[in-house]
């Protein structure tokens, strides 16, 4: 593990694509001095990353730049969410503290112990949390002053089966769950995603998991910034937890490449 790693990439597209492909979940890279405060040996750690990462999903978003007409932007994580997870509310707020998943992560997707009680998550949150959310609400500033509007599309995976952490796992977990918010996901976006997403099987909104992701400078407050959850249920496009990719990821990713089409134009 290197110590050093790139926190994110901020990847081009089209002058004219006002839509940014969000990639918060996807990668396993832990720098050595934030891997000290973890208490899980090497497997344990191992074993928690192949359950809490998004698996392939910067590889899903990748193809479907390639694949787009008009080539989307790309925001994608380059650490674990073990790190920071830059989607949560760094403060009370956030639901998951209830389990021990905020901003820092304290507990496990099996509600083990990952850093000791009392752990001073404010290091990490200055040093990767808060460039993370600024570097995003540049990004989403870029795309509204080039195009009028930015799109967000959150692309993320999850389990078939539920993990102990999840508080809303008693629902339907469909090949597609599509996160919406009353705000900033119009009727139009969540048409196309539909649209987009047939060929890859059902799709329900809002569960296992709901909402989406806008930065706080604009959440509430900017119409013009549109977000559409996409979670992805993993056995569709790999072996759980934490096989290699399988065939159906470039058909998720042709999907994925429609939708950005579609509401480019």
């Amino acid at each position: 593990m290197s110590d050093v790693p790139p926190s994110f990439e901020y990847v081009p597209g089209d002058p004219d694509s006002p839509v940014i492909l969000h990639v918060p979940h996807s990668a396993r890279e832990i720098p050595a001095s934030v891997r000290s405060g973890i208490v899980l040996d090497d497997a344990g750690l191992e074993r928690e990353l192949d359950h809490i990462t998004d698996a392939h999903t910067a590889s899903i978003a990748d193809a479907a730049a390639r694949a787009a007409g008009v080539t989307p932007w790309r925001f994608v994580n380059r650490l674990s969410r073990l790190v920071v997870d830059p989607e949560r509310f760094p403060d009370e707020r956030e639901e998951m503290l209830a389990v021990g998943m905020g901003a820092v992560y304290t507990r496990t997707t099996h509600k083990e112990v990952l850093r000791p009680d009392g752990f001073d998550a404010d290091p990490l949150i200055e040093r990767y949390f808060h460039p993370y959310a600024q570097a995003m609400t540049e990004a989403v500033e870029d795309r509204l002053a080039a195009t009028g509007r930015a799109v967000i599309i959150d692309v993320h995976s999850y389990p078939s089966a539920p993990l102990p952490y999840e508080l809303h796992a008693d629902g339907p977990r469909p090949k597609i769950c599509l996160g919406t918010d009353p705000f900033h996901t119009p009727p139009s976006l969540l048409t196309a995603a539909r649209k987009a997403f047939a060929r890859c099987g059902e799709t329900a909104l809002n569960t296992p998991f709901a909402g989406t992701y806008v930065p706080l400078k604009f959440y509430g407050k900017r119409a013009e910034v549109s977000a559409l959850m996409v979670e992805i249920r993993r056995d569709t496009y790999m072996p759980e937890p934490a096989g290699p990719a399988a065939p159906g990821l470039q058909t998720l990713a042709s999907a994925l490449a429609t939708l950005t089409d579609a509401v480019t134009h």
